[in-house]
């Protein structure tokens, strides 16, 4: 009887340790595989801008990077991805379908990943959409929470800006709902900040 409660005892902590490891895992999974996606897109972009349009960041991808998109002051550079799906909002931010035309663009990604620093956006912040034929630089005007049930994102190919969107609360823990956190910014009319 000693035996088996003495089992017990060492048992459960055991088992809490395991669960505890197994969560700990499951968290960083996300943030991991997101990371490491971003270094094999870079890999597939160099490859792109050099030449190879048909570059893939792995060999059973069906996306490329069509961007790269870049907020200096918060240092984010990231690789923006074809195809609006949630298997590669998975890997980095997407171009909804048919807005990566260089016009009215608009770029999706998730909230606890890619676009946790929509958060701390402000107006006045620069952003750098480069794609394969020109790098273009707008300044964040605005930031809105839109009810997804009640107004659609609205796509106007005439306008030339580009509109950032992730799920919102950011704080929230779970994951999707109605509300949208939009950034929108329009072309900068000065010179580029890398231009000095």
């Amino acid at each position: 009887m000693k035996n088996s409660c003495h089992w017990l005892y060492a048992a459960v902590p055991l088992t809490a340790a395991l669960f505890s490891v197994l969560l700990m895992v499951k968290a960083l999974w996300i943030p991991l595989k997101a990371e490491l996606a971003q270094s094999l897109i870079e890999r597939s972009w160099s490859a792109t801008v050099n030449g190879d349009a048909a570059s893939h960041p792995w060999p059973w991808a069906d996306t490329r990077p069509a961007a790269v998109l870049s907020v200096p002051a918060h240092g984010i550079r990231q690789f923006v991805l074809e195809g609006n799906s949630s298997r590669n909002l998975a890997f980095g931010p997407t171009f909804s379908d048919g807005t990566s035309n260089g016009r009215d663009m608009v770029i999706s990604g998730h909230r606890d990943t890619h676009f946790r620093f929509l958060a701390s956006l402000r107006v006045g912040d620069l952003i750098g959409i480069q794609t394969r034929q020109s790098k273009q630089w707008f300044e964040v005007s605005d930031m809105e929470v839109v009810d997804s049930r009640r107004r659609d994102l609205l796509i106007e190919p005439g306008l030339q800006r580009v509109s950032l969107v992730t799920c919102y609360p950011f704080d929230s823990p779970t994951a999707g709902g109605p509300l949208r956190y939009v950034v929108t910014a329009w072309p900068l009319k000065r010179r580029s900040p890398s231009s000095g």
